[in-house]
């Protein structure tokens, strides 16, 4: 008799049956999948990254900008040399409050402008005077790390930044004394990702860039390393 015909014992499980705790092919790709959808449902783009992608600014860090700063400030360890840890980009919404859809719509901005999704940012407190209640939505704000942060960095110095009006530079002294910049743009649609025609309102908007410097001297030639253009 050939095997095709053979029956299996009574409660033996077949062939090709997953053992016990092992998940099947399939049931790994529907998760994977479903992982997937959630991201592109968060972003709003569908994402394919290959795996030896490396973006620019981060090859730019480990090539160019640590061995300076190495050879500049004299570290002994590749350890000590700092580095940008995150991002931090803020809207603020302050028509929310009396507008919900203004909330929506820098949130979609916001979304684009990231890549990843923002969280809305919610009053702490009542304000009478400008018509804001405790709780409710008044901005928007993300926080970038990893791959995503290296990406809008280099979008903000070669694309976004060279696209204000009018601009001189950025404020040398915008340091908070423990390593962090914060600097601001009038107008979010300086971002090649927002299309003016199809924008409702423009917004003001906040970046803070959190970095592992232990000095605002240390902290602004890592920053200078990548490019950014100082007034002094």
């Amino acid at each position: 008799m050939s095997d095709k015909g053979k029956k299996q014992p009574r409660g033996a499980a077949p062939e090709s049956a997953p053992s016990r705790g092992q998940a099947p092919d399939s049931a790994k790709k529907v998760k994977a999948d479903g992982k997937r959808a959630q991201a592109t449902a968060d972003t709003g783009y569908v994402e394919v990254r290959d795996p030896n992608y490396v973006p620019r600014f981060k090859k730019r860090y480990n090539e160019v900008v640590k061995p300076e700063l190495m050879k500049e400030f004299g570290y002994k360890n590749a350890m000590q040399v700092p580095k940008i840890q995150k991002i931090v980009l803020n809207i603020g919404a302050g028509e929310g409050a009396s507008d919900s859809k203004k909330v929506q719509q820098a949130l979609t901005d916001l979304t684009a402008i990231a890549g990843q999704k923002p969280v809305v940012t919610k009053a702490k407190k009542s304000i009478a005077s400008f018509k804001i209640a405790a709780g409710r939505a008044i901005g928007v704000k993300v926080t970038l790390r990893k791959d995503r942060m290296y990406e809008f960095l280099d979008r903000l110095v070669t694309m976004a930044l060279p696209r204000v009006r009018d601009f001189r530079g950025l404020n040398g002294k915008s340091f908070d004394g423990r390593g962090n910049f914060a600097m601001g743009l009038k107008e979010h649609i300086v971002f090649v990702e927002i299309d003016y025609d199809k924008t409702e309102t423009v917004w003001g908007m906040d970046i803070i860039i959190n970095t592992s410097a232990k000095t605002d001297a240390e902290a602004k030639a890592l920053l200078k390393g990548f490019q950014f253009p100082f007034m002094s």
